[in-house]
């Protein structure tokens, strides 16, 4: 993605992402870290300008919006509180000369480190622990639905994308956010199944939403959740 600016019709400058794809119209989307703008390969600088100004009250309404929902990021030190799957645990630094494997206990997650007031390391260990545990629960899932949906178990990998949950390839390749191992399960089971949905209907058309349906009745709910939740996943 390319980082753009552009003025909008009341005056005010908006930086945003911009990411060419081979699609027919232009696509807007407020995501994490701002506006997203997906547009054709070719059009025209002057056009997609002209298209993205006169969204402009849609755009500032829903970046006001997103002011609104901001959550403040995670303060990695002593007693801090995340989310594991929908529930809250609690970050414990423990200042030791041997760097010891994170221990999850009884809604706690434990850091030992000897640089335990340096919240890069203690982030670092962190993700990559939460990283470690959504692959494993992730597999699990996937493994469980491409059964309900009578398909191949795919390959998954994880995907540390600001602006999407997952995402399915042509070949079949599915990948997962591992931020969403901080959701409820029921959020985590619905992207999952979306993304299968894919290996038989490669868009999101009405017969998609009917293979959704058909190994997660309760995809409404639960997309309609996830929408709720999602700027609260992106602390992390």
């Amino acid at each position: 993605m390319k980082k753009k600016s552009i003025t909008l019709l009341n005056g005010e400058m908006i930086e945003y992402q911009l990411e060419r794809r081979a699609r027919r119209t232009v696509g807007l989307k407020i995501a994490a870290d701002g506006l997203v703008v997906h547009a054709p390969k070719y059009i025209l600088e002057i056009q997609l300008k002209k298209l993205i100004q006169e969204k402009s009250n849609w755009i500032l309404n829903k970046l006001e919006k997103r002011k609104e929902n901001h959550v403040p990021p995670i303060v990695w030190q002593d007693g801090e509180t995340m989310s594991l799957l929908g529930m809250d645990i609690t970050l414990y630094v423990v200042n030791d000369k041997k760097n010891k494997r994170p221990q999850f206990n009884h809604g706690s997650l434990t850091i030992t480190s000897p640089e335990s007031d340096n919240e890069e390391v203690i982030q670092r260990k962190v993700i990559q622990w939460y990283k470690k545990q959504a692959l494993t629960d992730y597999s699990r899932r996937i493994e469980l639905f491409a059964a309900k949906l009578g398909v191949d178990t795919p390959s998954l990998k994880l995907s540390n994308a600001q602006s999407s949950w997952g995402s399915c390839t042509s070949r079949g390749n599915i990948r997962l956010n591992w931020r969403l191992l901080q959701a409820p399960p029921s959020i985590i089971n619905y992207v999952t199944c979306h993304e299968l949905a894919h290996l038989k209907e490669m868009n999101h058309s009405a017969q998609f939403w009917t293979v959704v349906g058909s190994i997660y009745p309760d995809y409404k709910v639960a997309e309609k959740a996830l929408k709720q939740l999602s700027h609260q996943l992106h602390r992390m």
